[in-house]
């Protein structure tokens, strides 16, 4: 296949930026779209032009970190996965290919394609996490009695990777999906009970600072995620979140 790429570019935050064209050739519809634009890079150095600067580590839709908007849409145009496992496949020959970063004011661009996502780590930070007594009286967690029901929504809910797609998706830029999933994977399960109330209440503060919009109940973000993370989970968010706001 022969394509045309318009890839922004953009040297650091403060640079204005601009989108780029690019022609590539001989592209294989078997090719990640990762592979491709390993290829493009290969080309650039050779010519002695600076690389398309993306991110990436995996490469196998596990950690989020290649997320790419392409033609609009987060992660490009098949469902349920992350861009490494997007194939060329899914574009054909002579096709124009946007590629542009995530686009979110808590996700400033860094470089190119890359963008800064540790807003999400601070939420995590905030209260994604459980206290485990190590005192030497610790219970195994397997003897906990736990329904299958709530086990399988809170595994539902853990998968989550964090890549931000919901976030780009999303016209309000909110990342009510991401932060209630992580909020929802420990509220359905007894080990997150004791710490339910500050969690909530400190993962949304959190949230609010870092500059994130609020959620209109579009559904964009459940439609883009990789994960298929159910919009029930921002619903579940809601009602910790008001049980805790009457609690304190």
């Amino acid at each position: 296949m022969n394509l045309t790429l318009k890839i922004w570019r953009q040297k650091n935050a403060a640079d204005k930026g601009k989108l780029v064209d690019y022609q590539i050739s001989d592209v294989s519809p078997d090719m990640s779209f990762l592979e491709m634009l390993d290829v493009l890079n290969e080309q650039l150095i050779n010519k002695g032009e600076s690389p398309v600067a993306f991110d990436h580590d995996c490469r196998e839709g596990i950690c989020g970190m290649c997320s790419l908007y392409i033609n609009g849409e987060a992660h490009g145009p098949d469902r349920g996965i992350t861009t490494c496992q997007l194939h060329m496949r899914k574009f054909k020959d002579g096709d124009t290919i946007y590629i542009e970063p995530f686009r979110a004011n808590a996700f400033p661009v860094i470089r190119d394609l890359v963008v800064d996502r540790s807003a999400f780590d601070r939420i995590q930070h905030a209260g994604g996490f459980i206290s485990v007594n190590t005192s030497g009286n610790t219970i195994d967690a397997n003897a906990i009695p736990i329904n299958k029901h709530d086990a399988d929504k809170a595994f539902e809910a853990a998968t989550c990777i964090g890549c931000g797609a919901c976030v780009a998706t999303c016209k309000n830029s909110s990342a009510m999906l991401f932060v209630s999933a992580k909020v929802s994977q420990f509220a359905l399960l007894p080990q997150g009970k004791v710490e339910a109330t500050d969690r909530v209440l400190n993962m949304v503060k959190q949230m609010d600072e870092e500059g994130f919009g609020n959620c209109t109940n579009t559904g964009a973000c459940e439609v883009e995620c990789p994960k298929g993370i159910s919009l029930e989970n921002i619903a579940r968010m809601n009602r910790e979140y008001l049980k805790a706001s009457l609690k304190g």
